[in-house]
C-alpha cells in the first residue's frame, strides 16, 4: 500500500515538473528557463527536480523511455507472428497511450517548436532517436535472427522511426489536433510497413 502511494506521489511530482517546464518554456523560451525556475514553479526543490530529471532537456522527453519500453516489450512477447506485424504492433504501442500525454499537454508541439531554434536541443533529439533505433533494431534482430541481420534491422527500424517522426513534426507544424497527429503517425508507419507487406 505504502509503495503504491509513493509511486503515485512520484508520478504527480514528475507531471507537475513537466507542466511547469512547458508553461515556462512557452513564456520565456527554452534558453531563458533554469532548472531552479522549473522546480520553483512546480513547488518542489531543485534537489527534487534532479531526482526526476538529469537536465531540463530531459523534461521535454519525459515519456521517451516508457514509449521505447512498450515497443521493446511487444517485440519480446512476439508469439510466432511475422516480423512486420510485430514491428507494426510495437509502433502502435508507442503511438498509443504514451503519446497521448505529449500531444494533449502540448509537450510534443513545444518540442517541435523549440528544436527548430535550439541546436543543442536538436542534438539531444537526434541522440534519443538514435538510441531508440539502436535498442529497437537490436531487439528485432535478436527476435528474428533468421530473417534479419544487424544492417537489415537497423534499416527497417530507422525507416519506420524516421517516417513517423517526420510525419509527426509535419502534422504538429500545420496545427493538427492530437487525433490528426496520431493518424499521421499511423499513416507513416503503414507506408513503411504496409498491411500484408
Amino acid at each position: 500500500m505504502e509503495a503504491g502511494l509513493r509511486e503515485r506521489k512520484k508520478r504527480r511530482t514528475r507531471q507537475a515538473l513537466v507542466e511547469a517546464a512547458v508553461r515556462l518554456f512557452e513564456e520565456k523560451g527554452y534558453d531563458g528557463v533554469t532548472v531552479a525556475e522549473i522546480a520553483a514553479a512546480a513547488e518542489v526543490s531543485t534537489r527534487t527536480f534532479f531526482l526526476h530529471f538529469q537536465t531540463k532537456d530531459d523534461v521535454l522527453f519525459a515519456n521517451a523511455a516508457p514509449r521505447i519500453d512498450l515497443g521493446l516489450q511487444v517485440i519480446a512477447e512476439r508469439a510466432g507472428e511475422p516480423m512486420r506485424e510485430v514491428l507494426g504492433r510495437a509502433m502502435e504501442a508507442m503511438i498509443g497511450h504514451v503519446w497521448d500525454g505529449d500531444l494533449t499537454s502540448g509537450l510534443a508541439a513545444l518540442r517541435v517548436r523549440l528544436a527548430a531554434g535550439a541546436p543543442a536541443l536538436q542534438a539531444g533529439m537526434l541522440q534519443r532517436f538514435f538510441t531508440a533505433q539502436t535498442e529497437l533494431s537490436g531487439a528485432l534482430c535478436r527476435a528474428y535472427p533468421d530473417e534479419l541481420d544487424e544492417v537489415g534491422a537497423a534499416a527497417l527500424v530507422g525507416a519506420l522511426i524516421g517516417a513517423v517522426v517526420a510525419a509527426t513534426a509535419t502534422s504538429i507544424g500545420r496545427g493538427d489536433s492530437p487525433d490528426q497527429v496520431r493518424d499521421a503517425m499511423r499513416r507513416a508507419a503503414e507506408l513503411v510497413l504496409p498491411p500484408g507487406g
